[in-house]
Formats: structure tokens, C-alpha cells, sequence
């Protein structure tokens, strides 16, 4: 039986990102392992454990929740690549991937969350 979660564009595509984010912080200096590594990539994962979790629940205010948590943790995601940049931590062609992904996922997730609004449940 395949989840519902599993279905759905943003969760393959926040599946992308969390690789992405695994792969580009091993390139993060030593020092970083316990600081921006550990925190960038909690963030990551979280993205698509909130969707699948909200693509499991029951009613549409549920859903919406954590797909909007997701989002948080997307954000997170997004102020700490930047802080990557700001201390020229990682190369600008692995910085540019990650933010095109975070680009694509918040686009996605935006969407979701007003289809799921639209489409609210009286529950």
C-alpha cells in the first residue's frame, strides 16, 4: 500500500531538498558538525515528515498545519543557506542548487496549503 504522502510532488520534491542538504553539508567545514551541518539538515528532514504527516491526518485544518509547519522548517532551512553564504561556507554553485530547491519546494507548498483551503472540510 502506497502512502498518500508519497504521492504528492512536494513531498518527492522536499525528499530532493533533504538529500540535497545532506550531500552539500558534508562539504561544511569540520567545526560545523555540531552548528549550521546538524541544524541544516534536522530542517531538511522535517520538511517532509510535516507533509506526510498532514497528508495522513484526518481533517483539512490538520492538514493545513502541518503542511504551514513544513513551511516554517523550509524557512529555517532557507535563513541558514544564507547564512552559509554570508560566511562563504559552501561553494556558490552548491548554495545556488539549494536555493533553487527551497525556491521550487515553497512554490509547491504554497500551493498545496490554498488547494487544501479551498477545498476545506467542515470538520
Amino acid at each position: 500500500m502506497e502512502k498518500a504522502h508519497k504521492k504528492l510532488r512536494a513531498w518527492q520534491e522536499t525528499m530532493d531538498l533533504a538529500r540535497m542538504v545532506y550531500e552539500v553539508t558534508s562539504l561544511l567545514p569540520s567545526e560545523e558538525k555540531y552548528g549550521l551541518q546538524t541544524q541544516m539538515r534536522r530542517a531538511a528532514v522535517s520538511i517532509p515528515s510535516n507533509i506526510a504527516e498532514g497528508a495522513a491526518r484526518r481533517t483539512s485544518k490538520d492538514t493545513i498545519q502541518f503542511y504551514i509547519i513544513a513551511r516554517g522548517s523550509l524557512s529555517e532551512l532557507d535563513t541558514q543557506t544564507e547564512l552559509c553564504r554570508l560566511l562563504n561556507l559552501l561553494q556558490a554553485e552548491n548554495l545556488h542548487s539549494l536555493e533553487s530547491q527551497i525556491e521550487k519546494v515553497d512554490a509547491l507548498l504554497s500551493g498545496l496549503i490554498r488547494f487544501k483551503r479551498s477545498n476545506k472540510e467542515t470538520t
